[in-house]
């Protein structure tokens, strides 16, 4: 009975091997693939960067210029915060926790269709959180001059995906976002 409890085990911890392969590999791919020569250039980020903030603008009602998203990654997930740049800017402040608290049901319900919007369906991370309703415990708070998602979860290649999306939405936010570390 111990050989078999030991085997699934093994096998279990295989399988999260296996799925953070395939997650960073997708990551990887992703990357690649998006990346021209000209991408890679300071003007081509820039470019990139300008495309997701006027996209972003269509969604979160807060001014991205006005605000700044950071993403800490966990050993069970990671914490998002967006707040005002100005701690005494109670407009942003409210429109900030308006659209946190609304995303945070949303993607309790595996609804992940507002960043697929603004960063692109096949942004790193995204399809496994779309499935995942219900297996990623997803909290939002209010902060300071903004608001806070918490994401937390055991499943490891849930995990992964959640800092892939979060080194997704830092790249692509630029100046705008940082994994807060």
């Amino acid at each position: 009975m111990e050989a078999h409890d030991s085997g699934s085990s093994k096998t279990a911890w295989l399988y999260a091997a296996l799925a953070v392969a395939v997650f960073a590999a997708g990551a990887l791919a992703f990357f690649i693939g998006r990346m021209t020569a000209d991408d890679a250039s300071p003007s081509g980020l820039a470019a990139r960067e300008a495309d997701v903030a006027t996209r972003g603008s269509t969604v979160m009602p807060f001014d991205l210029e006005q605000t700044t998203h950071t993403f800490q990654k966990t050993s069970d997930g990671g914490l998002q915060t967006v707040t005002a740049d100005d701690p005494d800017d109670a407009e942003q402040s409210r429109l900030i926790r308006g659209h946190l608290s609304a995303e945070a049901q949303r993607f309790a319900a595996g609804d992940f269709s507002d960043p697929a919007g603004i960063h692109g369906a096949a942004m790193p991370g995204l399809a496994a959180l779309s499935a995942s309703a219900g297996a990623i415990t997803i909290e939002y708070s209010e902060v300071p001059a903004g608001a806070a998602i918490r994401y937390a979860t055991s499943d490891a290649a849930l995990v992964s995906a959640l800092h892939l999306w979060f080194d997704a939405q830092v790249s692509d936010h630029g100046q705008h976002a940082s994994h807060g570390e």
